[in-house]
C-alpha cells in the first residue's frame, strides 16, 4: 500500500537537498543511506572525472524472487538552476517552491516514487523482479552521467525512465539531436573615426541568420539559435562572435541535412564580406557536437506491451507519445536497452512555476508497481 504522506515528505526532503549539474554527492549519499536501508546492493560508478561531478552515478541492486532477467529504472539527480535553497509549499495536494526558484520535481518527483515503490515492496513482501535503478548525474547538461556509465554495473536489457510529465503517457520515441556552435572572425577597429578598417563578425552572423528558418521545420525536426556572444564595446567593430545553436530531428538524414545548411549559411555569409586584405579574414569556425542519438521503441517491444497491460488492470488510459527532447533513455537505447520514458506529473519544469500533484506521483508509482507485476507473472515480456 502507497503511504501517500511519506511519499510527500520524501519528495519534500528530496528538494531541499541542493544538487544543481555536477554538485550531487549530498544527494548521492543521502540517496545511498536509504537505499542501504532497504537492502539494495548499491554502487558509484567512475565517471565523475569524464562528467566534473563531484561524485559517479549511483547504481543500486534489488534482489528478486526469480532468476529472470532484472527490470531497469532511472531518475537524474541533477537539477537545473536557480536550484538553490529550494523551499516547498504544499498547498491543497500541490507542491510548488516558493516561488524564488524551481521546484526540483525534474526528476525528485521520480526519485521520490522509485523509493516509495522499495518500500511498499519491501513491507508488503509481494513477490517482484530484480531490479537496477541508475540514479544518473549532469542529466541536465547534455546527458553526461548516462553517456559515462559504467556499462559493466547493468544486465537489464529493457525498462523504464521516470522524466516526462504525462503519467498517463509512455514515451517510445525521442529525436536525435546537434549541438552546433559558429565563430565568426573578423577585425577590429574604432567604430567612429576608422570603421572601414574593421569587419564587423556581428554583421556577418547577422546575414547567416536571417537566411535561416528556425524553429518547427517539419513534424520531425526542430532548430533553434539559442546563445549569441560578441563584441567588446560599442565604440569597437566586434572582431569575433559566438552564435551555438542546434538541430534536433527523428530523421538522422533530415538532422544532417539541416546541419549542413545552416553551417553553409554561415560559410556563406562569411565568404560574401569584401575582403579587407588579410588574406583569411572574415572566416567561420563550425564545430559539430552530436549531443544525442534517436530513441524509437517498436510499439510490439515488452516494454510497450507491459505498459499497455498494466493500465488496462489499473482501468486507466495510456498513451504512446513522441518527444521533443532527450533523455537519458536515448543513451540507453544506443546500449541496447529498451526503457520508455514514464511521466510522474512534473509540470513547468525549469522555471519558478515548476509544481507537482502529489495524485499524479501516486498515479505514477501505482503504474510502476503494476508495471513489475506483470512482468513478474509472465514470461511473455522476458528480453529478446
Amino acid at each position: 500500500m502507497i503511504n501517500v504522506n511519506r511519499m510527500t515528505d520524501t519528495f519534500m526532503d528530496l528538494v531541499q537537498i541542493d544538487s544543481v549539474s555536477r554538485e550531487e554527492s549530498r544527494l548521492a549519499a543521502y540517496l545511498k543511506k536509504q537505499l542501504d536501508l532497504l537492502g539494495a546492493e548499491t554502487v558509484f560508478d567512475g565517471s565523475a572525472p569524464q562528467t566534473g561531478s563531484d561524485t559517479g552515478n549511483l547504481i543500486a541492486h534489488i534482489k528478486g524472487s526469480s532468476d529472470r532477467a532484472p527490470l531497469l529504472f532511472s531518475a537524474h539527480m541533477d537539477t537545473v538552476e536557480p536550484g538553490r535553497g529550494i523551499k516547498p509549499v504544499l498547498t491543497n495536494g500541490r507542491i510548488t517552491s516558493d516561488g524564488t526558484t524551481i521546484l526540483g520535481a525534474d526528476d525528485k518527483s521520480a526519485i521520490a516514487i522509485l523509493l516509495e515503490m522499495l518500500r511498499v515492496l519491501k513491507e508488503s513482501g509481494r513477490p517482484h523482479p530484480s531490479m537496477e535503478i541508475v540514479f544518473s548525474t549532469c542529466e541536465e547538461i547534455g546527458l553526461l552521467g548516462a553517456k559515462h556509465l559504467d556499462w559493466s554495473l547493468i544486465s537489464a536489457r529493457q525498462g523504464y525512465v521516470l522524466d516526462t510529465r504525462d503519467p498517463e503517457g509512455l514515451v517510445t520515441r525521442a529525436p536525435s539531436a546537434n549541438r552546433l556552435t559558429f565563430t565568426v572572425v573578423g577585425r577590429d577597429a574604432h567604430a567612429g573615426s576608422a570603421p572601414e578598417k574593421g569587419i564587423n563578425a556581428i554583421l556577418i552572423a547577422a546575414k547567416a541568420i536571417a537566411t535561416l528558418d528556425l524553429g518547427r521545420l517539419d513534424a520531425e525536426t526542430t532548430c533553434n539559435l539559442g546563445v549569441i556572444k560578441g563584441g567588446d564595446a560599442i565604440n569597437i567593430v566586434p572582431k569575433k562572435v559566438q552564435v551555438d545553436g542546434e538541430v534536433r530531428s527523428h530523421d538522422d538524414n533530415k538532422l544532417a541535412q539541416v546541419t549542413q545548411r545552416m553551417i553553409d549559411a554561415f560559410q556563406a555569409a562569411a565568404t560574401a564580406y569584401p575582403n579587407r586584405g588579410d588574406g583569411d579574414l572574415p572566416y567561420v569556425r563550425v564545430d559539430v557536437h552530436p549531443d544525442f542519438q534517436r530513441t524509437h521503441i517498436p510499439d510490439h517491444h515488452a516494454v510497450v506491451r507491459m505498459a499497455f497491460k498494466a493500465a488496462e488492470r489499473l482501468n486507466r488510459p495510456l498513451r504512446l507519445q513522441v518527444a521533443g527532447g532527450g533523455s537519458d533513455a536515448n543513451v540507453f537505447f544506443q546500449q541496447g536497452i529498451n526503457a520508455g520514458v514514464l511521466g510522474t506529473g512534473m509540470t513547468d519544469v525549469h522555471s519558478v512555476r515548476e509544481y507537482v500533484d502529489v495524485a499524479d506521483m501516486v498515479k505514477a508509482c501505482v503504474m510502476v508497481l503494476e508495471v513489475m507485476t506483470v512482468y513478474q507473472e509472465s514470461s511473455d515480456y522476458d528480453p529478446s
